[in-house]
């Protein structure tokens, strides 16, 4: 019996997904949510973060993604909240999406956002 389980047992290793490396940045999952109209509230989770600065670029590139998928161009930041603990950080960023470009100084243009996302492989929606 022993015999028989042992390729099995190889073939399951051989489909594991070896870990992230210890201390590597991570994200974790976006939620997103429509709180009213062109309101939209981004929750990013991400491991191992640098700096608030990380997880604010979390939330905007899924803001800009989410942007694009809705048929807009632009999106403009009204808040982000970042926490930190034990090494996991969360942000709960709000944005309004756009078809026009919006008043404002931060605002983002969602298909420059979304390359710029993909040059720094940080993950959108």
């Amino acid at each position: 019996m022993r015999a028989a389980l042992l390729p099995i047992m190889a073939l399951a290793a051989c489909d594991a997904t070896p870990d992230a490396p210890s201390g590597a940045v991570r994200y974790d999952g976006i939620e997103t949510r429509l709180l009213d109209g062109d309101l939209v509230n981004f929750k990013v989770r991400m491991t191992n973060a640098a700096t608030n600065d990380d997880v604010a670029d979390y939330a905007k590139c899924a803001a800009a993604q989410y942007a694009l998928i809705r048929g807009f161009g632009f999106a403009r930041n009204v808040r982000t909240l970042v926490d930190e603990e034990g090494g996991i950080w969360t942000g709960d960023a709000v944005y309004t999406i756009s078809s026009a470009l919006p008043r404002g100084s931060r605002t983002i243009d969602a298909e420059v956002t979304v390359a710029e996302c993909a040059r720094r492989d940080i993950p959108t929606v």
